[in-house]
């Protein structure tokens, strides 16, 4: 799943490399992935390429008229192509296609076994349902300690899900809230209501380390190598049966997560591994 400094990356590629381009056409290959039926991608044909925006794990591609939201979901992502050419073998299927007067295409894809990519056409993206739902950018200003206080305390809700739940916090998913716990010390399974002052201090300096030494990390890496570099960077997650590199315990699967958390129980859950 493509998170928000995957995401960040990506719009910085297309910032620096499309704006100022004039769309020729936006194909759509799967038609359940428009949201705004009543919108043509036809509106988007002719129109130059103004800026590009994030919103958590969304984009706005900013045209001189309407803008084109992308909602990335669990599976999607995006291939560059200077000049026109056949999809790569064994590439994950391409759900709509923007491609420019020069030549140059955006191809999103979707590798999921459901299709999660979605597209809308819109006047105002902050006015989307996907995007004015969201909660502050953890990396944002508005994000403070204060802030943070007002999300979690007094939540019964796991840290997991909480982490997880974009009208808490925007951008951050599977593989980076399990980072965040490991860094923070704390159980994923733990209620935000149980953490003391002290927990909440450490959970909120976890967010903003592991988030900003991300974003650092995936500047400027190129899209094709995105997911490789995010993988290679995993401390716990995806690491099932390795060895923690803080403690040297092994990393375990969360319960009931079928194999897709991990946490370790020396340095999260007092070296008691949790139970099924």
């Amino acid at each position: 799943m493509p998170e928000s400094p995957e995401v960040d990356a990506l719009a910085g590629f297309v910032r620096a490399n499309a704006v100022g381009r004039v769309i020729r056409e936006v194909e759509l290959e799967e038609f359940r992935a428009l949201k705004t039926r009543a919108r043509p991608l036809t509106e988007l044909s002719g129109r130059t390429l103004a800026g590009v925006r994030r919103f958590g794990k969304h984009v706005a591609l900013d045209t001189d008229g309407p803008s084109l939201l992308i909602g990335f979901g669990r599976a999607g992502w995006a291939r560059w192509a200077e000049e026109p050419g056949t999809d790569p073998d064994e590439a994950p299927p391409v759900i709509v296609r923007v491609t420019f007067e020069d030549g140059a295409e955006l191809a999103l894809t979707d590798a999921g076994d459901w299709l999660s990519l979605n597209v809308s056409v819109t006047d105002d993206a902050t006015s989307e349902p996907s995007v004015a739902k969201l909660g502050p950018d953890p990396l944002s200003d508005a994000f403070t300690r204060e802030a943070f206080d007002g999300i979690a305390k007094g939540r019964r809700k796991q840290l997991k899900a909480l982490l997880q739940e974009q009208e808490s916090l925007a951008g951050i998913g599977n593989a980076y809230s399990d980072e965040i716990l490991h860094a923070a010390k704390l159980s994923p399974v733990a209620h935000a209501a149980s953490l003391t002052d002290a927990e909440r201090d450490r959970l909120y300096a976890a967010i903003r380390d592991i988030l900003g030494g991300a974003f650092a990390a995936r500047r400027d890496v190129p899209l094709d190598r995105q997911k490789a570099e995010k993988v290679a960077a995993m401390r716990v997650h995806g690491r099932t049966g390795e060895v923690c590199p803080v403690c040297g315990d092994e990393v375990r699967d969360v319960p009931a997560s079928k194999g897709n958390a991990q946490y370790c129980a020396t340095c999260q859950t007092g070296g008691v591994p949790l139970e099924g």
